[in-house]
């Protein structure tokens, strides 16, 4: 996963960054070894002393340099061993043996890693979903401002016939809310994962499906239907979640780069960019960085479909493989419903213009100063704007 200072604030990854870096992932990693030992306790494993031990060794691991645990995660090939390593050297000094063997009780290390990034996922999609209700609500001001402002439909990018501004903001947010419905739903779903070693529970049993249902309790994650280190339908659907947002995001981009063009001049953002050597440039920068954002997502997508095979109990790389794609894609969609934000706020629709093209069109069609033939067109804009969540 990059993470670039020069870069990401271009496309929009600020918010988005704090919420899925390796700060981000390391807390997330001692809240799930915290967690997990609380389980234990309220399941009566171990003393809720020795629970109280194993969290204030996590805050105390929490400070480490994210740069130093992963060099020493190198020889186990994640960074849960080096975190668990460090917890019991941190317990060692204050708590014990019995705090020690504790420490990350009937787990495996992708059950911790798993878990914590379904707690960096939550959170993340939060910053996106919120920046996704901020455009839908935008868009349907638009819908419901324009519903009736006649422009030039166009098909295969060639004027067609008559259509309204209203009729495709409305396309644009039914899109926007079906993936922002779909993306709550697997929020909602994401799961705790905890199976052990090779996903029986053995070394938890006759208590690892409590331990399991206060695990998801602590995390506020949801009850996996079993042990998911192969099944991963879970990674899967969010991917495909969040591929779905960013094919919505990148058509409304793309409409309102193709709006701005000198040519059409129908839209115009609020703050557009400039040329490094042309003065005259209006660039429509925030529309173009979303778009760009949104178009490294089916990439991504794809890589964590075709590791979504693993061999047996554990992947052998599959698994490996699954954690750079998977804060890449919540990154650059997060930063293209940012960037989306900004291109929509204060968008100014030249009705003027669109008039005037219309009436190019008109006379294409030969139907002169005749009121267009709008057709439904308000009608969908209003069932649109019935049909909004609310």
């Amino acid at each position: 996963m990059l993470v670039s200072e020069l870069f990401d604030p271009i496309f929009g990854q600020l918010a988005i960054a704090t919420a899925t870096d390796d700060r981000a992932v390391l807390d997330a990693l001692c809240e799930t070894e915290t967690a997990l030992a609380r389980a234990c306790a309220r399941s009566g494993l171990i003393e809720l002393g020795t629970a109280l031990e194993i969290a204030a060794a996590s805050a105390a691991v929490q400070r480490l340099d994210p740069a130093e645990l992963g060099r020493r995660a190198v020889d186990g090939g994640n960074p849960v061993i080096a975190l668990v390593a460090e917890l019991r050297a941190v317990l060692a000094d204050r708590a014990g043996a019995e705090a020690d063997a504790a420490v990350h009780r009937g787990a495996t290390s992708q059950d911790v890693l798993d878990t914590a990034l379904m707690l960096v996922a939550s959170r993340a999609l939060g910053v996106l979903l919120a920046d996704l209700g901020d455009c839908t609500t935008t868009i349907a001001e638009l819908a419901r401002r324009h519903r009736d402002t006649a422009m030039a439909g166009r098909t295969l990018l060639q004027q067609a016939v008559p259509s309204t501004f209203g009729a495709l903001v409305a396309v644009w947010g039914a899109g926007l809310e079906r993936g922002a419905q779909r993306l709550t739903e697997v929020r909602e779903a994401l799961p705790v994962q905890l199976g052990g070693a090779a996903g029986t529970l053995a070394a938890l049993h006759p208590h690892g499906l409590a331990v399991q249902a206060a695990l998801a309790d602590e995390l506020g994650l949801a009850m996996p239907y079993g042990v998911w280190h192969t099944d991963r339908t879970v990674v899967a659907e969010l991917a495909g979640a969040l591929g779905t947002v960013a094919a919505a995001l990148a058509k409304v981009a793309t409409d309102v780069v193709l709006l701005a063009q000198s040519e059409i001049g129908e839209l115009k953002e609020a703050t557009p960019g400039g040329s490094s050597t042309m003065a005259h440039k209006h660039n429509p920068i925030a529309a173009v960085t979303a778009r760009a954002g949104a178009m490294q997502a089916p990439g991504l997508v794809a890589t964590l479909l075709a590791v979504a095979s693993p061999e047996l109990q554990r992947g052998a790389g599959s698994w490996h493989a699954e954690w750079l794609p998977l804060l890449a894609l919540i990154r650059v969609v997060g930063g293209a419903a940012s960037r989306l934000r900004t291109s929509l706020t204060g968008l100014s629709v030249d009705t003027a213009a669109m008039a005037r093209n219309l009436a190019a069109l008109q006379t294409t069609l030969g139907t002169g100063d005749q009121a267009p033939d709008l057709g439904h067109a308000g009608d969908l804009v209003d069932r649109y704007l019935d049909r909004r969540p609310r």
